[in-house]
């Protein structure tokens, strides 16, 4: 383990530049910023003003505030079993030192018994900002024992009107934030359209999503040969993270059946892509056909992302979804109805007008509801309270 810079946690209740100390509680923070939770918290420390934050790394990040320090308690990216072992270390160790301890990635029954037992500190305070609540894994009891902070935030208000029923009721909902900035409409960039072998007139349709989670991949599959038919010019770009061995094999599975229909020709693959935005701003279509979230943050961030740039996005109708895609900002199928993803996708290509205004409206909605400044806000006003 790498050795903790003792200056960054000497002295609780702020430093020179004034503030309290809070410590963001997260998976290793680095680059590249594809992983939802973290690139929340490290967007969220980069627009609270006000207050002196720690960030749990495995790697220096150059060209922060002076207000945000870094602890590289961590050795590798991969938030596996030894790097848990760290950080509860890191915990028990200086958690006393700070003002408010921020949790941000999705607990799990071992990971809040360890908090519970061996990290919590009754005279810091602490907040638990649960992008899901797994209930795949957890009974409503089990989920209930989760939750160990003096406040939970909620990515949906499915998710905070569940925790109440529970009986839970210092919650509060916030949708997560995105930089606007960053996330926003841009020409499509030519070099990128040359290193993917993509004609600047093709209409192109992106997927970012996953292989084995969300069950989109073999809808999509099934979709396909209709789309090129319908839109001869049309290129589709798998942008899925691979995450383990099942993403490795569905993967193959699905290239091997488009294979058989003559299909790769017009079908890209990207396992990692770390500018998020130029991906975006190359697509015409974002697709996002979910049939099961079980396992996925709330607000699936790629989908407001894509919304940030102003482009239409085709999603399922699935009810944790139906709470920020509306007929306005987005196209809604039904899940799992292959016809109305082909139907809907065809009416984007024939139709750029529409295209353009659901794009609009789209990012219209990221500016009233995921601007990180906004969020921000509401987060530097919990930080006050506690």
């Amino acid at each position: 383990m790498h050795s903790l810079n003792q200056k960054n946690v000497s002295a609780k209740g702020g430093s020179a530049s004034g503030g309290k100390k809070i410590l963001l509680v997260t998976r290793p923070l680095s680059p590249p910023w594809d992983e939802a939770s973290k690139n929340f918290a490290y967007y969220l420390a980069k627009n609270v003003d006000g207050f002196q934050f720690t960030l749990l790394v495995n790697k220096i990040i150059k060209g922060l505030p002076e207000n945000i320090q870094q602890e590289r308690i961590y050795t590798s990216s991969n938030f596996g079993f030894l790097q848990k072992l760290y950080l509860l270390r890191y915990l028990r160790r200086y958690l006393r030192r700070f003002d408010i301890a921020h949790f941000v990635f999705t607990p799990t029954k071992l990971s809040s018994a360890l908090i519970k037992k061996f990290a919590l500190n009754n005279k810091v305070g602490t907040l638990q900002t649960i992008a899901t609540l797994r209930e795949d894994l957890f009974s409503d009891e089990e989920i209930k024992k989760l939750i160990f902070g003096n406040l939970a935030v909620t990515y949906s208000d499915y998710a905070k009107n569940k925790l109440e029923k529970l009986g839970l009721k210092n919650t509060k909902r916030i949708y997560p934030g995105i930089d606007l900035g960053h996330y926003s409409s841009a020409p499509k960039n030519i070099k990128l359209i040359n290193d993917l072998g993509i004609s600047g007139n093709d209409f192109v349709i992106v997927y970012p999503g996953e292989y084995t989670r969300l069950g989109a991949t073999d809808d999509i599959a099934k979709s396909l040969p209709q789309i090129f038919k319908s839109i001869p010019n049309a290129k589709f770009i798998f942008a899925c993270r691979i995450k383990g061995t099942g993403d490795i094999q569905k993967k193959k599975e699905i290239k091997n059946k488009l294979q058989d229909k003559g299909l790769l020709s017009k079908i890209t693959f990207i396992d990692t892509f770390s500018d998020m935005p130029k991906l975006y701003n190359l697509s015409d279509v974002v697709i996002f056909p979910a049939k099961d979230m079980k396992g996925k943050f709330d607000v699936p961030l790629v989908v407001v992302e894509a919304m940030a740039c102003e482009k239409p996005v085709i999603i399922s109708d699935l009810p944790v979804l139906k709470e920020f895609a509306n007929s306005h900002n987005s196209v809604t199928i039904k899940s799992g109805d292959v016809k109305q993803l082909i139907e809907a996708t065809s009416d984007l290509y024939k139709n750029k007008s529409k295209r353009e205004e659901i794009g609009k409206n789209a990012r219209k909605y990221a500016e009233e509801n995921f601007d990180i400044k906004k969020v921000a806000e509401e987060y530097k006003k919990i930080y006050e309270s506690l």
